[in-house]
């Protein structure tokens, strides 16, 4: 395959992913315009958001790449079934996925109240952060999974799949359930 070649592949494959990604970040934006009364309510919100948003990408683009690379090398199969290369990336991902969510929690309570700022109680920033990384961490594992090994098996390159995918799942539903956590931690308290 001459270098054009490879270019154009990329390009081909990755072009209407992106699109997508875009509409799911504009929906994303949207779904945050719906969560200004909530920032007030839960002085600290706004500062975890990108923080939350950003560790999606970080933790389950590693997850993406674990599983890419498997692909590639024949080591995983692009079906969902026992296999234990599989099955420990998934666990690392979402233990990772959900204590970095708790530790967002902590450090942004921590900083404001360094700062002096007005901040929410611990265990409410804690408890959004942790409802929603708990089910974020579920979609992101399967609908990346779902979306990589339906690709793959199209003939799509994994490793062009990953990053628009990663992005989109994490700001979609990472901010539709932060807003679901919100209203439920409101209901509780």
């Amino acid at each position: 395959m001459s270098v054009r070649s490879d270019f154009w592949s990329i390009y081909r494959e990755a072009l209407p992913i992106l699109f997508i990604a875009l509409g799911g970040g504009l929906f994303a934006g949207i779904v945050l315009e719906g969560m200004v009364e909530s920032i007030e309510r839960f002085p600290g919100l706004f500062v975890m958001i990108p923080v939350f948003l950003a560790t999606r990408g970080n933790v389950y683009g590693a997850l993406g790449g674990r599983i890419a690379s498997g692909l590639h090398q024949g080591l995983i199969d692009p079906r969902f079934e026992w296999d234990d290369r599989l099955v420990n990336a998934i666990l690392a991902s979402f233990i990772n996925g959900i204590g970095i969510s708790i530790v967002i929690g902590v450090v942004t309570w921590i900083g404001l109240l360094i700062l002096g700022w007005e901040v929410a109680a611990l265990y409410e920033l804690v408890g959004i952060m942790l409802i929603a990384g708990m089910l974020t961490s579920v979609i992101m594992i399967f609908g990346l999974l779902g979306l990589i090994f339906t690709g793959y098996k199209f003939g799509y390159d994994p490793d062009n799949l990953v990053g628009p995918i990663v992005t989109t799942l994490g700001d979609i539903f990472g901010m539709l359930f932060m807003l679901f956590a919100v209203g439920l931690v409101e209901v509780i308290v």
